[in-house]
């Protein structure tokens, strides 16, 4: 009886990207010069089941390359040879060669096995094996012949670019990208505007266009390698199909004249139909099951099966009651429905905890990164991981990896200075770039920090006014002045960098993140170092909320975002300049935002504050009151995107549908924190406003 293996590929491709991540983990620990057995042991055990799944399956090129690679790995294990650089870094590329050819098999692609044959004859040359025969190229079809160096070498690549319709939308500009590729050698451009509308059809934020670009090397000593092309590239990869492939001299014919070989090698690439897909953009076609599927630990399961077992003697009894019910049996039926609710509200936040991923699945990517980028730029970096065991929301998560790798990119090019200047400084000769994550009330906290040059505060003013964003009459604080990089468009990069430019995209970086409903903030010491902070909801479908009344409206008030509620004083209440108003509660001036002024709903809301209900927010370390007329109950709320559903609103961050069917708005924290900035900072400020007869602070 013939055994299907279809239903077990599945399993074996997740086993085997945990695999190669454990690998890469472990390779990337190893000290220079020394060698962890155990960890050696863990990558040896990794790549071994590799290779077995992989023959079993008949995936020959990754079972093949995975052998090889064992044995390097089997000399370190018999301590015949050091975890040196060199070695640790072919290792590396060799795990990504692997993700590589197991994205292909995964996507049900032939792979190509031209980079996997360059890296093999590294294996076999620091391994002193004899170069082996191309027979993995023949098992995939590719019958390469005998060819000598000239005929191996590599003459450029061939890049299909073709951007998403919304690439536009997010700050990417595809003539900026396209121009960097100048900079590597002789680019030849192909545009595809067949998908161009007519005139009076086009959206001006939409990218029709598409282009073909054959990019070679300037001369045998120009070599352009698959990382600086993929690097240009990187901040753009999810909203475009890239396709990057060498392109090699014809090999079919032997008798081929030199003179013919580039053109050849052009054309026997075409040939090969667009095999090349880059592993971390795996093929639209066919979404990996890695994107949706999410790991949850098995008590959580049989916690949320307990559940659903109650709810299910809960609803028998509440059905045998219907059937039988009389006004003697209300109290029985009262209690049931007490236990119907306490049922529902346990499973819900079940299932939201089932949604909850540590943080260390976003952080895992960094290490790799750090190490590639440090020998990049010659830079020493240690990279530092605090608080990967927060938990938050795995929709979440994924929506923040792109807003992390800019910034640690942006602290390791522009942040940290080089090992020479840093001991100029009077420093130690590594920098460090810290991800830290924390719980703080209703929220997460994400910072990012680096020990480097800090942000010089005179410049980045300076470069404002001259770029037009503020007046050089402005005074500001200097949060105000960091903020400024997250301006459109404003940059302090003196000149274009392929890693990053601090400013450049950073606009980008806080949409991102404000769509979540978060919010960024900079603070730096110059020469000491800067800190990124990101503030995040926990989730974003359900949030525990406080029930408050306006003018006849209900609003939503995130629960873990108030410090508290009271009635106000008639002394404590002062007046600033204009209509600002705040409050004195134990030596803090708190000010005021009247929700009647905000949203327009009563004009004359300012006539009498006192005895009217005050409720203390807090957001980002900061306070401001929040003037209401009524506190209802507390519950928990779906949150529906009010942008998806209607458009954006500030001072919103959604809304909800309470249970007698009305619809009720949720309000945003750190929006109304932003409408209440300038009163903050009247408040610091040593001239004080006269209002109402006395001076704040009397």
């Amino acid at each position: 009886m013939s055994i299907d293996l279809d239903q077990f590929k599945q399993i074996f491709f997740e086993e085997s990207f945990e695999g190669l991540d454990t690998m890469e983990s472990g390779l990337l620990s190893m000290n220079d010069g020394g060698t962890d057995l155990d960890v050696v042991n863990d990558i040896f055990r990794a790549a071994h089941s590799i290779k077995g799944g992989s023959a079993t399956f008949g995936f020959s090129a990754l079972a093949s390359f995975t052998h090889i690679m064992e044995g390097l790995l089997d000399e370190m294990r018999e301590g015949k040879r050091e975890a040196d650089s060199d070695v640790v870094n072919i290792l590396l590329e060799s795990v990504d060669e692997m993700r590589t050819l197991m994205t292909a098999y995964q996507d049900d692609e032939e792979p190509d096995v031209e980079q996997m044959q360059v890296l093999q004859k590294k294996l076999e040359k620091v391994c002193g094996m004899e170069p082996s025969a191309p027979s993995a190229a023949k098992e995939e079809g590719n019958e390469a012949g005998e060819a000598g160096e000239e005929d191996n070498r590599r003459l450029g690549w061939q890049i299909e670019f073709e951007p998403h319709d919304d690439l536009l939308t997010t700050g990417n500009d595809p003539s900026l990208l396209l121009s960097e590729l100048r900079d590597l050698g002789d680019v030849t451009l192909t545009m595809d505007d067949s998908a161009l509308p007519s005139f009076d059809s086009m959206n001006p934020e939409q990218c029709y266009l598409k282009w073909s670009i054959k990019l070679l090397e300037k001369d045998s000593d120009s070599v352009v390698e698959e990382d600086q092309i993929t690097e240009i590239f990187e901040w753009v990869e999810d909203e475009c199909d890239l396709q990057i492939k060498g392109i090699y001299p014809d090999r079919e014919k032997s008798d081929r004249r030199a003179g013919d070989r580039r053109e050849g090698g052009a054309q026997e690439d075409r040939r090969a139909n667009n095999r090349r897909t880059d592993s971390r953009r795996p093929s639209d076609k066919k979404p990996t099951q890695q994107a949706t599927n999410i790991r949850v630990d098995t008590n959580r399961i049989d916690e949320l099966i307990d559940m659903v077992g109650e709810l299910v003697i809960t609803q028998s009894m509440l059905g045998q009651l219907g059937d039988e019910f009389d006004m003697s049996k209300l109290v029985r039926l009262r209690e049931g429905l007490e236990e119907l609710e306490r049922n529902s509200r346990e499973i819900q936040e079940a299932v939201m905890r089932v949604r909850m991923q540590p943080i260390s699945f976003a952080f895992n990517r960094f290490p790799r990164m750090v190490h590639d980028l440090s020998q990049k730029l010659g830079k020493k970096v240690r990279l530092e991981l605090t608080g990967e065991e927060t938990e938050m929301d795995k929709t979440v998560m994924e929506k923040i990896n792109d807003p992390l790798v800019h910034l640690v990119r942006n602290s390791m090019d522009h942040g940290l200075e080089g090992p020479e200047e840093r001991l100029a400084g009077c420093k130690e000769e590594e920098g460090y770039v810290r991800l830290k994550a924390f719980h703080q009330g209703g929220s997460i906290v994400v910072e990012v920090s680096d020990d480097g040059r800090g942000l010089d505060r005179e410049k980045l003013f300076n470069i404002a006014v001259n770029k037009g964003v503020i007046q050089e009459t402005d005074v500001l604080t200097d949060e105000q002045v960091f903020m400024l990089l997250f301006a459109a468009g404003f940059s302090t990069a003196e000149k274009l960098s392929d890693i990053s430019g601090r400013g450049v995209g950073l606009d980008v970086v806080r949409r991102n993140i404000e769509s979540l409903g978060g919010n960024v903030s900079v603070n730096s010491v110059f020469g000491e170092g800067t800190v990124f902070t990101i503030r995040l909801p926990l989730t974003l479908a359900v949030l525990d909320g406080q029930l408050l009344q306006v003018d006849g409206a209900t609003y939503v008030l995130p629960l873990g975002s108030i410090i508290e509620s009271l009635q106000m004083d008639a002394d404590a209440i002062s007046g600033l300049a204009g209509d600002t108003m705040v409050y004195r509660l134990r030596d803090e001036y708190i000010p005021i935002v009247s929700l009647s002024n905000l949203f327009a709903t009563d004009a004359g809301d300012n006539e009498d504050m006192a005895g009217k209900l005050l409720v203390i927010v807090e957001w980002a370390d900061k306070h401001i009151g929040l003037r209401v007329d009524e506190l209802l109950s507390q519950q928990q709320v779906v949150i529906k995107s009010l942008e998806t559903n209607y458009e954006r609103v500030t001072g919103l961050s959604g809304a909800t549908i309470l249970g007698d069917g009305t619809v009720s708005l949720i309000l945003d924290v750190s929006s109304l924190m932003d409408m209440a900035s300038k009163a903050m900072e009247c408040v610091n400020k040593p001239k004080l406003a006269v209002a109402n007869g006395r001076r704040v602070g009397e």
